[in-house]
């Protein structure tokens, strides 16, 4: 099959677009056909293996041990394993897998969920990991609740801009946080309010937040905390900025030990995709109250520079590899 391959850490550079063979499956596992896969901040991370501290954590420290690229995938069920009883050979899925960036990859039964009938493939690939993530941030952690004032800093990447509709959806008002070229798509998913980063302070004490998703991942604590209500609580759910060790990390155990001192949340978590989510959000989806936004798709061996785009920071909501 035709993947996107890489050996050594870097920047796009190291992918090489090449035949390998085809990936088996046994277990719970399910082998999809991929017909579109998303493109999130997560897999420029495991390309540059960066921060190193996720080197460590199993990553691999000299190379990937996973050679294809990928996380994102929308397809069909090509072969399931024999412990697999909610799919069969036929069904189209989404979800997240192993090595997306290829004619065919590897996904657990419990990372899979039907597509959305009213998606396309390359639409369903934009959702997975971006939405999951998004939805975690809001119910498990920012504890959601309708009426509530809600700001989405970053409201115009792939997480943020399904933050911005599924607090809608969940009834809360939601201020959109990003730059000056990209208010205009916070609007159309439905922001209530928006600020431009490079002219507006959402710190500057004119209004206070219920619930802060800090999604842009480079904002100070003190200055987090002064946009929320004294009962408030702030879901960190990016970190760009700490260096290349440990990245965010810093930030996030900071957050967590001031957590128990002060009135306000401040919280933090790995997202994880999973089917009893990703069934949450096809129902989201099937009734009007989310839809993806894409900005570009790249065929499979333009991956690279689909890389580079996402790197830029100019992707208004995701970018999708079409195989």
């Amino acid at each position: 099959m035709w993947a996107v391959v890489q050996d050594t850490y870097g920047d796009a550079g190291v992918l090489r677009h090449e035949r390998i063979g085809r990936p088996e499956v046994t277990g719970n596992e399910v082998l999809v056909r991929v017909q579109a896969a998303g493109l999130d901040r997560g897999t420029w991370h495991l390309m540059t293996g960066k921060p190193y501290l996720m080197r460590i954590a199993g990553l691999g420290f000299r190379g990937p041990k996973v050679r294809v690229l990928g996380r994102d995938l929308a397809g069909t069920v090509e072969a399931v394993g024999s412990a697999v009883t909610r799919f069969a050979v036929g069904d189209e899925v989404y979800g997240a897998g192993r090595g997306s960036f290829a004619e065919y990859a590897v996904a657990v039964e419990d990372q899979l969920a039907r597509k959305p009938v009213n998606l396309s493939f390359e639409q369903a690939a934009a959702v997975p990991v971006s939405a999951a993530t998004a939805l975690q941030a809001l119910t498990d952690q920012g504890r959601i609740e309708a009426g509530q004032q809600v700001l989405v800093i970053g409201a115009s990447g792939g997480v943020g801009s399904y933050a911005v509709q599924l607090a809608k959806a969940f009834g809360a008002e939601v201020t959109g946080v990003a730059g000056t070229a990209k208010l205009d798509l916070l609007r159309s998913l439905g922001a209530d309010r928006v600020l431009d980063y490079t002219r507006d302070d959402y710190a500057d004490g004119t209004h206070h937040y219920d619930l802060v998703l800090d999604i842009a991942g480079n904002a100070g604590l003190s200055r987090l905390r002064r946009a929320l209500t004294p009962k408030g609580t702030v879901v960190l759910v990016g970190g760009e900025d700490g260096g290349d060790l440990t990245g965010g990390m810093n930030r996030s155990v900071r957050a967590l030990m001031l957590s128990m001192v002060v009135s306000q949340r401040l919280a933090w978590f790995v997202a994880k995709v999973r089917a009893g989510d990703l069934e949450r959000l096809t129902a989201l989806i099937e009734a009007g109250d989310v839809t993806p936004s894409i900005d570009r798709t790249y065929p499979l061996d333009q991956a690279a520079d689909a890389i580079r785009h996402l790197a830029s920071g100019h992707v208004r909501g995701k970018a999708v590899i079409t195989i």
